[in-house]
């Protein structure tokens, strides 16, 4: 298996031996510098580091030896969902795009943008797979910087390591028994082989997997999450907004959780009323 930096200084590395130019590196260190800017203090829910994890999709990507525009692309695919651009409005914005253009260029902004804009919810990712023939050009580009996103989400079994139950894991475990194959073939029909023979056994490691619920980064949260310094002072419009965005994800948190108990349940009485009615019939 691949090894995939997780710091700067490792891509840069990676980036040299893949034969990416002095100036294709340049620019992504300049990206990582705008990275850290706007993701300081950022986390994925298993307490990893944001900025890991965007290091990590860029080394995915550098070894496909794709444009530099699309590592670097994938160092901030996240710009316009977490990225702290220092104001209250939350999702892309002509300012934004704007600032990260300014940053990084216009060709990876566009790749940014174009991937902000590719709804991920499992009923998209159904359609997105019908309808892969028509994902050529940037498209199938921004997808492969999705599918190099889910990869390395993966790799260090972070899906698994947030859990906060034994229950929350196997559910994890299960969806990804539907969700890996999908991916694994968006990577063959995209072209990238290889990119699907490295998804391959992370995938199944991650549905086998045994991870001890302790020692656990307890952060409560589901989606990437903020920690600050003590000595940080938030403006009091950006600290309302962070509450009202906090108090949204508890909503979805506590609503998904009871649809899934609900889920549960229901099997349970189908399979009770199921027994049942053959008990009945035989009788």
């Amino acid at each position: 298996m691949y090894a995939y930096a997780q710091t700067n200084v490792q891509l840069l590395s990676q980036l040299e031996r893949e034969g990416y130019s002095e100036r294709d590196r340049q620019r992504v260190f300049e990206a990582y510098e705008f990275g850290t800017q706007i993701f300081s203090g950022l986390y994925v829910p298993s307490g990893k580091p944001f900025i890991d994890h965007l290091v990590g999709t860029a080394s995915v990507l550098a070894s496909l030896h794709v444009p530099v525009e699309l590592v670097t692309a994938g160092l901030l695919h996240a710009a316009y969902l977490h990225g702290d651009f220092g104001g209250t409005t939350k999702g892309i914005s002509k300012a934004k795009r704007k600032e990260v253009r300014s940053a990084v260029g216009e060709a990876t902004e566009y790749f940014v943008a174009k991937y902000d804009r590719l709804l991920w919810t499992w009923e998209n990712v159904q359609k997105v797979y019908a309808n892969l023939a028509d994902f050529r050009g940037v498209d199938g580009q921004v997808l492969l910087i999705r599918l190099a996103n889910e990869l390395e989400h993966q790799l260090d079994l972070g899906g698994i390591y947030y859990a906060e139950s034994e229950t929350d894991q196997k559910e994890h475990q299960i969806n990804m028994t539907t969700y890996a194959p999908i991916l694994l073939s968006m990577a063959e029909r995209l072209g990238f082989a290889s990119l699907a023979a490295e998804m391959a056994p992370v995938f199944k490691n991650t549905m086998s997997a045994q991870v001890p619920i302790v020692p656990w980064i307890r952060s409560k949260h589901q989606v990437a999450y903020l920690v600050v310094p003590k000595s940080y002072c938030e403006k009091f419009l950006v600290m309302l907004s962070r509450k009202r965005s906090e108090i949204s994800h508890f909503c979805s948190r506590i609503r998904n959780r009871v649809n899934q108990t609900c889920r549960r349940v229901s099997k349970r009485i189908r399979r009770i009323l199921r027994r049942l009615s053959s008990l009945v019939g035989n009788a």
